[in-house]
């Protein structure tokens, strides 16, 4: 499902989408500032209402599709703590080729903050392509790697040095 500007949650969808932290932590005050209206009493009378579960329903999406899941619901505080998922992958180069597969090419997706329809068209590729890639259907062509590398190397992308990397990733999407 993707966040439309007319959804009650695209203003909160927006700030975590545009946002570079890694966590954010919200009250409940400031998430009904963003939407303009009252959060539903399920939000502050039980945790299922903030489930990362189910992209269908709007207030999930709104974070979820801005690449965040919830870590911290304190009802009595009436606060909710947001973070990046952390991204593993595997940097391989050959040459000074860096090799990309699926693992690298989401967390570089997540690390922009971007859903596989926006970083296709920042590459100028189809959705289903960036899809293909990170279930490993396809691997990225030689030169779609370098061009995949030059926009991470912009963007300041941790390649790490052929080790694993963990990062608490800046940014996401789906």
């Amino acid at each position: 499902m993707t966040v439309k500007p007319d959804s009650k949650y695209y203003r909160l969808y927006d700030q975590l989408r545009r946002s570079r932290e890694s966590r954010i932590t919200l009250t409940f005050n400031e998430m009904e500032a963003l939407i303009g209206d009252r959060l539903p009493a399920s939000a502050r009378g039980g945790r299922s209402f903030w489930s990362n579960r189910g992209r269908s329903v709007n207030q999930a999406a709104a974070w979820i599709e801005a690449g965040y899941h919830v870590i911290e619901v304190d009802l009595m505080a009436e606060r909710v703590t947001f973070g990046r998922p952390i991204v593993r992958y595997t940097v391989r180069r050959e040459g000074d080729t860096i090799l990309w597969d699926g693992a690298m090419v989401r967390a570089l997706r997540a690390h922009l903050g971007a859903n596989q329809a926006a970083l296709a068209e920042l590459l100028g590729v189809r959705q289903q392509t960036v899809s293909e890639w990170e279930t490993a259907i396809y691997a990225p062509t030689r030169a779609r790697s370098k061009h995949l590398t030059m926009v991470a190397e912009r963007v300041g992308f941790p390649f790490g040095e052929g080790k694993h990397v963990a990062e608490a990733v800046k940014k996401g999407g789906t």
